[in-house]
């Protein structure tokens, strides 16, 4: 009976499963939804997975400052997962300075003074490299050798070179 019940798990492919769950935000920045996704197969801890969700929502600009997330339980119950999954990833983000937690109220969205969202940064960047190109074709460079020049500073960053 044990061998036949051992074969039948043994050919049975594996079953995936997958939280997934929009979750209705009280924002100021226009935002009603996220979706979460939690992969309990994934092999990383539930809790860091919803971390990681929470801190690409806010470097993206889909969470901004004063945005409110779930209560832990509320949350917990949408996700289908302990409340204790929920509070450990809302302490860890508190700890950092992501998220305020208010008794009764749920999460709040408090990201540190400074903290630039991730399209900001590229903005950013874009624009300096834009910058860049050009005073180098200014100096008379053709957009072959900044090409060749960028990629080999990425893939072999040379030591500090003195100009004179």
């Amino acid at each position: 009976m044990l061998i036949s019940w051992l074969s039948q798990i043994a050919s049975e492919p594996p079953k995936l499963s997958f939280t997934i769950s929009t979750v209705p935000l009280y924002t100021d920045s226009g935002t009603d939804k996220v979706i979460f996704s939690l992969n309990p197969s994934a092999g990383q801890s539930l809790y860091l997975q919803l971390m990681q969700q929470i801190r690409l929502a806010l470097d993206t600009g889909v969470l901004q400052h004063g945005d409110q997330l779930p209560g832990i339980r509320t949350l917990a119950e949408q996700l289908v997962v302990s409340h204790n999954t929920v509070a450990k990833a809302y302490s860890q983000l508190e700890h950092e300075g992501l998220l305020e937690l208010r008794h009764g109220s749920g999460a709040f969205v408090t990201a540190k003074r400074g903290r630039k969202s991730r399209s900001e940064k590229v903005l950013l960047a874009r624009s300096r490299i834009q910058a860049l190109i050009e005073s180098l074709r200014n100096e008379g460079l053709s957009d072959e050798e900044i090409h060749r020049l960028c990629e080999a500073e990425l893939f072999y960053p040379a030591t500090k070179i003195e100009t004179t």
